[in-house]
């Protein structure tokens, strides 16, 4: 994949980000490939107790997880770590992974590079919260994940 950097800096207000529910959890694009030259997106995550993702696996991107607030179990390579605030949890690509929300809330940070990932995120989820909100079909999910670089492997962790 060729880079390039952007013309200027990107400096983005909260107003000027997009915001999504994504997988029953509110998610941010603070910044995506469009302002970092396709080098870096950063998303703000903030979920409930239970808020997870399936096992999957990113083919173009590395990812790194910051904890701000709450707790998360991440699962990766076979192993289950807490991640409190401050954590930081960096899963290289091609790595299956996972993580839940285990405490009642938690807001944290995903770093992805080079960006792509912001880009799935906004097609999959929707801009306002759904009345009810029912877990995505897994083929569809997976096929539309697979378009942006990244194999659904297995069902997300429990509790």
């Amino acid at each position: 994949m060729t880079f390039h950097l952007p013309a200027k800096p990107a400096i983005l207000t909260p107003q000027e980000q997009e915001a999504v529910w994504f997988l029953g959890a509110l998610l941010t694009v603070r910044t995506g490939g469009d302002g970092t030259g396709g080098q870096l997106a950063v998303l703000e995550h903030q979920g409930e107790r239970g808020y997870n993702s399936p096992a999957h696996l990113h083919l173009d991107d590395d990812e790194t997880f910051l904890v701000l607030e709450g707790e998360l179990r991440v699962e990766v390579g076979g192993q289950a770590r807490a991640a409190g605030p401050g954590s930081v949890a960096f899963l290289p690509r091609n790595l299956a992974h996972a993580f839940v929300v285990t405490s009642p809330q938690a807001r944290f940070l995903t770093l992805h590079t080079p960006a792509g990932f912001e880009k799935f995120v906004v097609e999959a989820g929707t801009p306002t919260r759904p009345a009810e909100e029912l877990p995505p079909d897994p083929a569809a999910l997976g096929a539309m994940a697979a378009a942006y670089g990244i194999e659904i492997v297995g069902p997300p962790p429990s509790l």
